[in-house]
């Protein structure tokens, strides 16, 4: 008999406890991070999983988690890759300041 698969994104509390979802940046902050995921991770010479499929796996993550995907170990900000130009590289600038500092805060406030 087939074992069924389970979502785990179901498990997986997408929002942190109020006030710390509103402080840390909100629905902007989820949209912004996970944006910058998907450019990052599909670059223009192509990727076998899609720019929609990479922006969708970053976004059901809780905030303080979906920021891990831009930091390095000690909480900075990743590099910006060579391919993104323009609005893209904007973003990502600010998506990386953003990362860094819901990481900071959350570290502050006892949040995983």
């Amino acid at each position: 008999m087939p074992i069924g698969r389970v979502n785990a994104a179901k498990f997986i509390g997408r929002y942190l406890p109020e006030p710390h979802e509103t402080d840390l940046g909100g629905e902007e902050a989820h949209h912004l991070i996970a944006t910058v995921h998907a450019d990052r991770a599909c670059p223009p010479s192509g990727h076998s999983i899609g720019w929609h499929d990479c922006y969708l796996s970053a976004d059901i993550l809780p905030l303080t988690w979906k920021a891990d995907l831009l930091l390095e170990p000690n909480g900075s900000p990743r590099p910006i890759p060579d391919y993104l130009t323009g609005e893209a590289w904007e973003r990502a600038v600010e998506a990386g300041r953003l990362a860094a500092r819901i990481r900071r805060e959350a570290h502050r406030r006892g949040l995983h």
